[in-house]
């Protein structure tokens, strides 16, 4: 598909890129393409970036500032943590959402200014929501329309977690976690986020799971299972309730996230459960819960955020 020539429409676009949860997560076997069969609820959150987009003759530049939106830092801010986190340069996701533009024919550049509030290889899908960002946002900057089949082939081009992070709220993720079925929450979700200092890395966490053949336990029925959440209104616990096969192959930090769980149910929160391959750990707030009275109670130096669910992923506003 070919998006043709243009000059930009507008004078510049901001995204609002907001991070998600995996509720439940069971991941199965190995494909024959490489990738693993999953079957995950994705829930949109509050927390989330800021990309800028504006235009330039050719070529794309990125500019990344890193700010704070924690309502909890028991220890001063390491921002070197999220720097040394983050993929620079050319093999950042929204440099490379920018460049699948340019190879279906835009021509126009842009300058990118991302402000970086989710935590980087925490779970939490900071840069597939960034690369969501710069692929629909670039694409509103010059005008085009992408058709939404392309959009889904070329997010999915970028990372599993991309497709869903271009629409958001609430749904079920099977194959590589790019199939999406829009589910509905039974009522609004509040969350409150700790994470730790150690990070984890998705290709290790795959790596182990298969070293360890954990991505085979029971995969069938909880495949089934996560089938089973297409209702008009589905509860939280009821997705909690799928599991995260990455939290039994955590190597050497299974001591620490053991640990982490039992200070959030000390504070308590209920069920602690990891997001995506960690290392963040969520637990969800009950009807009238304080999370500031839970922050209170925490024992421990994670750092803490307190998110609500949301209804879509990306916001997307034009300026002139």
């Amino acid at each position: 598909m070919g998006l043709g020539l243009r000059g930009p429409a507008c004078r510049a676009v901001h995204v609002e890129a907001r991070a998600k949860l995996n509720l439940g997560l069971a991941v199965g076997p190995r494909r024959p393409d490489g990738f693993h069969e999953i079957a995950t609820v994705f829930q949109s959150i509050s927390l989330g970036d800021t990309l800028v987009i504006t235009p330039r003759a050719r070529g794309f530049s990125l500019g990344i500032r890193f700010e704070d939106a924690a309502i909890a830092r028991r220890v001063s801010p390491a921002p070197n943590i999220e720097r040394r986190a983050m993929p620079r340069g050319r093999e950042n996701l929204v440099l490379r959402a920018a460049r699948v533009l340019r190879a279906h024919g835009l021509e126009g550049g842009a300058r990118f200014e991302l402000v970086k509030r989710i935590p980087s290889r925490a779970g939490l899908g900071g840069g597939s929501a960034d690369a969501a960002a710069a692929l629909i946002g670039l694409a509103r900057l010059y005008g085009v329309r992408v058709p939404p089949r392309a959009r889904v082939q070329w997010a999915a081009g970028l990372g599993a977690d991309v497709p869903f992070q271009t629409t958001g709220g609430t749904a079920l993720g099977v194959g590589r976690g790019d199939r999406l079925l829009a589910l509905r929450l039974e009522r609004p979700l509040r969350a409150l986020v700790a994470v730790p200092s150690w990070r984890v890395s998705t290709a290790t966490a795959y790596g182990r799971l298969d070293r360890g053949k954990y991505a085979l336990t029971g995969w069938r029925a909880k495949l089934r299972f996560a089938q089973s959440l297409r209702s008009d209104a589905i509860r939280p616990r009821d997705a909690l309730r799928l599991g995260n096969s990455f939290e039994a192959a955590l190597g050497d930090q299974r001591r620490a996230f053991d640990s982490l769980c039992e200070r959030l149910r000390r504070a308590g929160l209920e069920n602690p459960r990891m997001s995506g391959s960690g290392s963040a750990v969520f637990g969800v707030l009950q009807p009238g819960a304080s999370a500031r009275a839970l922050v209170e109670r925490f024992e421990g130096t994670e750092t803490l955020y307190a998110v609500r669910s949301a209804r879509r992923a990306l916001r997307v506003l034009v300026d002139g």
